[in-house]
């Protein structure tokens, strides 16, 4: 710990709503541990008693439900940049060193007066390019706009990917690619036994970006079940339904830590993954990785995976049958996927985001970063 961190402020913003919560408590949690004193403001809903219990053991972390619309629900523009002026304004009131935004957008309010880092996690236009293509409606459009706006305010942009560093400066128009750090996580405690023939998958269900149509179709072909769990509806009420797959719902902790330990294979068919910490949990557990040959995924888990193409439901069955019924196979890709997912872990995501920190607190902006 540098003496630098040892007095650092933080205020990161965040959301309760998917895995950007997961991302800020995880790092505050790293961070604490360096001696960060972190306030989390929240936007969009109020965290469940689960998530404020959790926010609760992270030493030193101060949690601000500030009500605030998420920047991808505000109706206008004049929305988002009046919620960067709240943000703002917090940051002032509590006196902190750095503003960390996981909503870029808010950035498009302008001085705040200390270094802002955001972290590019996903955006309507490079979601739009791999799972719509073609021109993004004028919804999207604006919301895309002022990202950029926002991105070209902040001293200092981070992703947690590689390939979604260089897709966000392509689709934006960055003058650089945002700095790449991979998400990461502690692993689990479970023991993986691989006690049931099942395929499993997890996240937002309703995001057409996750595909999760193709893993039901392919589902239809298969002899035993493949659960998913996870959310049908999004927060603007749009609901899936599926006809194969089985909905285990939305399961907390316990609930995960049960399906780790007996589910063999582990499925993302995805179009649009930027990171994707249920695929990092499902190899830490030790779980063999069906994939979609998207960049992300190969950047992570080439050489630690079996990619895919699920635009062919049966071939897709068929593979999924043979590697079920191959336990050699299964226990080597199991074993390859959780020495890849050591590499991602949280320490080293603190480490490398708190040498951001520390660079901008030193004086230097994106460019320096960068280098």
């Amino acid at each position: 710990m540098t003496d630098a961190a040892a007095r650092l402020r933080l205020l990161m913003t965040t959301d309760a709503v998917g895995g950007v919560w997961t991302y800020a408590t995880d790092l505050a949690r790293g961070l604490a541990a360096r001696g960060v004193v972190t306030h989390l403001a929240l936007l969009g809903p109020s965290p469940s008693a689960a998530q404020a219990a959790q926010a609760a053991t992270i030493p030193g972390l101060t949690l601000h439900d500030t009500g605030l619309p998420l920047d991808w629900m505000a109706g206008t523009p004049d929305a988002i940049r009046t919620a960067g002026v709240a943000i703002r304004n917090l940051a002032a009131t509590l006196g902190v060193d750095l503003v960390h935004l996981n909503s870029p957008a808010l950035a498009s309010a302008g001085g705040f007066g200390v270094p802002v880092l955001s972290a590019c996690h996903s955006c309507l236009a490079t979601w739009w390019a791999a799972v719509r293509g073609g021109p993004m409606p004028a919804a999207f459009a604006w919301r895309s706009a002022l990202l950029r706006e926002g991105y070209l305010a902040c001293d200092a942009l981070v992703a947690p990917s590689r390939a979604f560093a260089s897709a966000t400066a392509e689709a934006h128009a960055l003058p650089s690619s945002p700095v790449a750090i991979h998400n990461g996580r502690d692993a689990p405690d479970c023991v993986h036994t691989a006690a049931m023939d099942a395929v499993f998958t997890a996240g937002r269900l309703w995001d057409a970006g996750k595909n999760i149509a193709a893993l039901d179709r392919v589902a239809a072909h298969l002899p035993f079940p493949v659960l998913a769990a996870g959310p049908l509806e999004g927060p603007e009420r749009s609901r899936v339904s599926f006809a194969h797959l089985t909905s285990l719902g939305s399961l907390d902790d316990a609930g995960m830590a049960a399906i780790w330990r007996g589910t063999p294979l582990y499925a993302a068919p995805a179009l649009y993954e930027p990171f994707g910490l249920a695929v990092l949990e499902a190899a830490q557990a030790g779980c063999a990785l069906v994939l979609a040959d998207i960049p992300s995924f190969r950047e992570l888990w080439s050489d630690a995976a079996l990619f895919v193409d699920w635009s062919d439901s049966h071939a897709v069955a068929g593979a999924i049958r043979a590697l079920m019924g191959d336990a050699a196979e299964r226990a080597r890709l199991g074993a390859a996927a959780r020495d890849r997912a050591a590499r991602y872990g949280l320490d080293a995501m603190a480490e490398a985001t708190l040498a951001q920190y520390e660079g901008l607190l030193a004086g230097g902006r994106r460019e320096a970063s960068a280098a």
